[in-house]
């Protein structure tokens, strides 16, 4: 069906007023914090989570004027669009549920209600049973059963309610059926001469003590199922009324400002509006039954582009024209061959487009599918199992042949251009960055990445030339494992220069490539990482990123002259910087940041003066979470045997000395990829810091969490230590972790509990195995103990070089290594676990009985859960479980 584009005449004027917004501080200490003795872990795992949204796709306007942004304060369900005026300091909130409510069917709206209503209910009920069952642990008269009770009783009024229903339309319906045969036989008799006395149908009903019967027996109240069949019942309207994504109100989705006007489009559950942000009118662009998703406004802000599922429209506001600018192509030597369009990037003048394609076979059902796996699901009354895709290192690669297109957007042509670059596919691993575009408009760049043959590329090419595009940087080899995904090419705004991200001196950075020889020349200089650049204003003189080169557990914004490479930070010391946006000319930072002391906040600093000033635009957090957050962290670091440098934080109980001789417990993830480690300033991580700070207040025990090597972000050497020799570097800066806080933070070596997930679950039972004697207890999390069977784009990446004819990464294997466990360690799985496969922890678990470890190891299973549990296990259920078996294994301080 051909979209419709309509444009109301009715406007909608909704402005909420200023916004409050105090610092973080002032919400929070008017909290009393509680006593040590009476913490619980049902106070730090409630049910609803005291941490709140962070506010996202964080925009300015063209000129600086407002900034915009999503977001919602504690409590409140989706994330409404706000607009913040840079000239007046007043912010307004846009959209809200009262608002949007008008643009939807009522049946929308009660289905949001209802589910909200669930959800709460829910919430509390959660909590409430888990205070319940703590209470009841302590020896106190609990009803643990009353809320089942409630829940059957309301079940069986529904189920009542539902017969009474039905046997009330079966009435109606027999006495419809009995009114239709009186009327046939009056009309029969009508047209009879026998004088006989007409006979009344209902009469039957009337006189039949039967039927009377019948009637009376659907009034009466059906006599109560057993208990265990109610309970069936309940279990199957629970998960079929289970809460999903889209069950609550969910705010506005995207939106694009215009070039020039003070203007923005935004889109709302598929549909899109036209917001002007001086007035706060909005006006509805479209009402349809498809999904339209906003991609920007035409060069002169007469229209706006937008998209379905794959193809773009180009619209105008005073015409109904409707036009599709990115066709279906087909292969140049094969016309029944097409190819399936998988992205399109315009130029910032719109004049251009980058169309990615795909190539699909003409029979679909011959098309590969790839390996699929069964996880078993126990929630039924016999097991079922459900199928997920996996590619694991030994797997022949069916990559589809790709090609890239430069259309020129005003081309009406039919004829469909050649492509610029293709691929082949096939078994092969290749990459292919976003193109970029100048801001001119006249060039593109992307990158390409080979595994096989470690070979890295970034092209150019001249939008108006419809030839190849030439290779302007190549390497092969020695490129940095974690690169391909930073390279992302792009142009200053005077088109003059190519900046990419590269790993040439050990830390990913910004270079300039030398157009004429591909020379790559740093930009910045330092022992630090900087792979994500925020912007570069139009003059090319100013660029701006994000760098942890003062801390590397925190990444501040930093602005850089390009001539000099000078640095200037722009935010507060500590504070870790995620979503960032940069105005067009540099003036205005927008970004959501903060740190341990001061929870993330989205943040507005001014560089007009001469010192960056900063204020905190949102209030996102619970402040009752001030009343349990009894012990901040202390940041340390210690020297490993190999000279470097590994960071950590320790959690010590409020009466600490470093002579005591406390049990302690240490928390690694280890895991590199990206940017993931766990020292962050501003991660409130469930085990590392909110478990580890209950522990050290409540049981007295030091906590500490570590950035072994292998972590990312710390540069090249650190994350390449993992490569070919898993585990090993990990293990070896834990034994001297160990040491340290024997020596410095008086912890009783013979007490030391080691923890992890995911990786850090690998890694927990890695360093069980291998070191026996370091830690007393374990406790690892959903790990992968077979690396051959992990997905590949991971393990060949990370882990080591593969071979697609024999799994090879099966030497890293830790079922070998179980014979080593001497000392306590329980495994803990979700069972439906679709990244790390449940079947890892079973494999190990079966080779640790078969080496004669059945008195060591504990079983602790989410039969419901996946890879982060949240099943029938939820934070604080295994939390209680990470204290139990620690007190038992590791004792009390002393």
């Amino acid at each position: 069906m051909k979209k419709k584009l309509i444009a109301l005449s009715l406007c909608v004027i909704y402005n909420f007023g200023i916004i409050a917004t105090p610092a973080i501080a002032s919400t929070t200490t008017s909290i009393p914090k509680i006593k040590a003795s009476e913490l619980s872990l049902e106070q730090i795992f409630r049910s609803r989570s005291y941490m709140g949204k962070a506010a996202t796709q964080i925009r300015f306007s063209q000129d600086e004027r407002f900034l915009a942004y999503t977001w919602n304060p504690f409590g409140e369900e989706g994330n409404d669009l706000y607009l913040h005026d840079t000239e007046t300091g007043k912010t307004t909130r846009i959209t809200s549920p009262t608002l949007m409510k008008t643009y939807d069917p009522p049946e929308d709206w009660d289905r949001f209600e209802k589910k909200l209503r669930q959800k709460e209910k829910e919430l509390n009920e959660r909590q409430a049973k888990a205070e319940a069952q703590a209470a009841y642990l302590r020896g106190e008269k609990v009803d643990l059963l009353q809320w089942e009770r409630a829940a059957i009783a309301d079940l069986k009024q529904e189920l009542a309610d539902k017969k009474a229903r039905e046997a009330a339309l079966k009435i109606e319906k027999d006495l419809d059926i009995a009114k239709e045969k009186m009327a046939v036989a009056a009309l029969k008799n009508s047209k009879s001469n026998d004088p006989q006395e007409k006979k009344d149908p209902l009469s039957d009903m009337k006189t039949d003590g039967k039927a009377t019967s019948k009637l009376d027996d659907t009034k009466k109240s059906e006599v109560d199922k057993e208990l265990w069949e109610l309970r069936d019942e309940l279990k199957k309207k629970l998960a079929k009324e289970k809460l999903k994504n889209n069950d609550l109100y969910p705010g506005v989705e995207n939106y694009v400002w215009a070039k020039n006007a003070q203007e923005l489009i935004f889109q709302y559950r598929g549909d899109l509006f036209r917001l002007q942000a001086q007035s706060g009118q909005i006006e509805r662009l479209s009402k349809t039954d498809k999904v339209e998703r906003i991609v920007s406004y035409l060069a002169d802000d007469s229209g706006y582009l937008y998209m379905d599922d794959k193809r773009i429209f180009a619209s105008s506001f005073n015409s109904s024209k409707l036009r599709q600018l990115n066709p279906e192509f087909i292969f140049a030597d094969d016309a029944d061959k097409k190819y399936s369009l998988t992205s399109t990037i315009l130029s910032e003048d719109k004049q251009w487009m980058a169309i990615s394609a795909n190539a699909t076979p003409a029979d679909p059902a011959k098309s590969p599918s790839g390996r699929q796996i069964e996880i078993m699901n126990y929630n039924e009354r016999f097991a079922t199992a459900k199928k997920v895709s996996r590619e694991v290192s030994d797997d022949k690669r069916t990559v589809p042949a790709s090609a890239l297109y430069i259309r020129r957007v005003s081309d009406e042509s039919m004829r469909q251009p050649l492509p610029v670059f293709t691929n082949d596919g096939g078994d092969v691993w290749f990459e292919m960055s976003r193109v970029s575009f100048s801001k001119d408009g006249r060039q593109y760049t992307f990158a390409t990445w080979e595994r096989e043959k470690e070979l890295l590329r970034i092209y150019l090419g001249s939008t108006a030339e419809s030839g190849k595009p030439k290779i302007v940087f190549e390497k092969r080899g020695d490129i940095g494992h974690e690169v391909v995904d930073v390279v992302a090419p792009q142009f200053t705004p005077d088109g003059q220069q190519l900046i990419a991200v590269l790993d040439e001196l050990g830390y990913r950075q910004p270079f300039t490539i030398d157009l004429s020889n591909g020379n790559a020349k740093p930009l910045l200089k330092g022992n630090f990482e900087a792979h994500q650049i925020l912007h570069m204003t139009p003059d090319s003189q100013t660029m701006f990123v994000l760098a942890n080169r003062d801390d590397f557990a925190s990444m501040n914004i930093f602005k850089v002259k390009m001539q000099s490479g000078e640095m200037i930070a722009l935010g507060q010391l500590g504070d870790f910087h995620r979503a960032t946006a940069v105005s067009e000319n540099g003036s205005l930072v927008a970004s959501v940041a903060g740190q341990w002391s001061n929870r993330p906040e989205l943040k507005l600093i001014n560089l007009r003066g001469d010192q960056p000033q900063a204020r905190t635009l949102t209030d996102s957090h619970d402040p009752k979470w001030n009343a349990v957050h009894l012990l901040q962290p202390e940041r340390f670091n210690f020297t490993n045997r190999h000279g470097d440098k590994i960071d950590a934080y320790v959690f010590k109980p409020s009466n600490w000395s470093s002579s005591d001789n406390r049990p302690a417990i240490v928390y690694t993830y280890g895991g590199p990829l990206g940017d993931r480690h766990i020292i962050e300033t501003d991660s409130f991580q469930a085990t590392a810091y909110q478990f580890g700070m209950y522990m050290a207040a409540k049981h007295g025990y030091v906590t500490v969490a570590v950035d072994p090597r292998g972590h990312s972000n710390y540069g090249r050497r650190f994350s390449d230590a993992n490569w070919e020799q898993v585990g090993k570097p990990q293990t070896e800066d834990l034994e001297d972790l160990s040491k340290y806080l024997q020596k410095k933070l008086g912890v009783d070596g013979k007490r030391i509990g080691l923890t992890g997930w995911s990786f850090g679950g690998f890694q927990t039972q890695y360093t069980m195995y291998t070191s026996p004697d370091t830690f007393a207890a374990g406790i690892a999390g959903a790990g992968p103990t077979e690396w051959e069977n992990y997905n590949s784009w991971y393990s060949g990446r990370t882990i080591g070089k593969v071979d697609r004819s024999k799994p090879n990464l099966r030497r890293y294997s830790l079922l070998p290594l179980t014979i080593g466990l001497k000392k306590p360690l329980m495994l803990v799985h979700g069972m439906q676990d679709p990244n790390v496969l449940y079947q890892d922890t079973v494999n190990v678990y079966r080779a640790l009985l078969e080496n004669g470890k059945e008195g060591l190891v504990d079983l602790f299973l989410d039969p419901d859960g996946e890879h982060g549990l949240g099943g029938a296990i939820k934070p604080k259920a295994w939390h209680k479980k990470y204290e139990s078996f620690f007190l038992q294994h590791l004792g009390k301080a002393r």
